[in-house]
């Protein structure tokens, strides 16, 4: 039995991949490299070059490499980007995700774990955040998760299709040999080692009077290798008969923007510019997780909850990869 991960090939996917080869799975990977590296994926691995949406490749993969799950990372994932172009977002997240999910039912794979994120829930009306907060998402890309998770559940409803719904909160960090490469790049942590390492002038800092200890946004960062744990948690739920259920992950716990580039560079000894820049429009003063059905659930217990660990770990696989994968 092989366990199919579309996305396989980009940041968490790839990580997660290794992860589950480690645990003894069988894996077997569905990309396009539209966004992903082939680099990113070993030569071990079973790789399919192709769109999820098509339900038949799907449906083939699944009968040939006797696939028991699905852990489906595949999908745009740039905020901005789906505010200027949310087309592009409901035709990759949604439409492909329903040609995923058709092909998988026709080669009876009923278990899946699905990438979501806090994007569903929208600007915070409690702090911190449950599973139970609210969902109004206030961009595209947040909406097309947030409607993945209702056509889950009518899957769930209709097919018995199982699912396990993983919100996250900020990614970040590497393994050794697996790291945050995308163009562009969107996320701080990879941004503030392109200042460091001379790539670009300065950190943007957009905003320093919210009501935080030093006025500037807090967010929860989360390693990417403790994800991955997760995503496997998930699996062993549904092996074992579990129910579909929504689940955060975060470390509970948040650090502040300023917090961020100064722990970066402790880490990297560079004095790394920051520049303090207006506020972008909707971003909420602190995204902070409560991961505690994670824990009781999935028996899920992040192994790297420390900012300065994770940003280590980041650094490290930046160092080593100066032109990231070089694909």
């Amino acid at each position: 039995m092989a366990i199919l991960v579309t996305g396989g090939a980009g940041y968490i996917g790839s990580v997660t991949v290794e992860l589950l080869k480690q645990s003894g799975e069988s894996v077997v990977v569905l990309d396009n490299l539209s966004r992903g590296h082939r680099a990113a994926v070993g030569e071990d691995t079973p790789f399919v070059q192709g769109d999820i949406g098509d339900s038949e490749l799907v449906e083939k993969i699944a009968r040939e490499h006797d696939v028991s799950s699905c852990v489906h990372f595949a999908a745009y994932a740039y905020v901005g980007e789906s505010v200027s172009d949310p087309a592009i977002y409901y035709k990759n997240n949604v439409v492909q995700g329903i040609g995923l999910l058709d092909g998988l039912l026709r080669a009876n794979v009923k278990h899946l774990v699905f990438s979501s994120t806090c994007a569903t829930y929208g600007e915070p009306v409690r702090m911190p955040m449950d599973e139970s907060h609210p969902q109004n998402p206030v961009n595209a890309y947040g909406w097309s998760k947030f409607f993945m998770e209702r056509i889950l559940e009518s899957y769930d409803s209709a097919y018995g299709l199982k699912c396990v719904a993983l919100r996250y909160f900020n990614a970040c960090g590497a393994l050794l040999d697996r790291g945050e490469d995308h163009d562009p790049e969107p996320h701080l942590i990879p941004l503030i080692f392109q200042a460091a390492r001379g790539q670009r002038s300065h950190i943007a800092v957009f905003g320093d009077d919210y009501p935080t200890p030093d006025g500037t946004a807090i967010r929860d960062y989360i390693h990417v290798a403790d994800l991955g744990q997760a995503h496997i948690g998930a699996l062993k739920h549904l092996k074992n008969g579990g129910q579909s259920e929504k689940v955060n992950l975060g470390n509970g716990s948040g650090y502040s923007v300023l917090e961020v580039i100064q722990a970066a560079r402790e880490v990297t000894g560079k004095p790394i510019e920051a520049r303090i820049e207006p506020r972008r429009a909707g971003d909420p003063s602190r995204l902070i997780a409560v991961s505690d059905k994670a824990r009781n659930l999935l028996g899920w217990n992040p192994q790297f909850p420390e900012l300065r660990d994770i940003i280590q770990s980041a650094w490290q696989w930046h160092e080593s990869h100066p032109d990231g994968y070089d694909d």
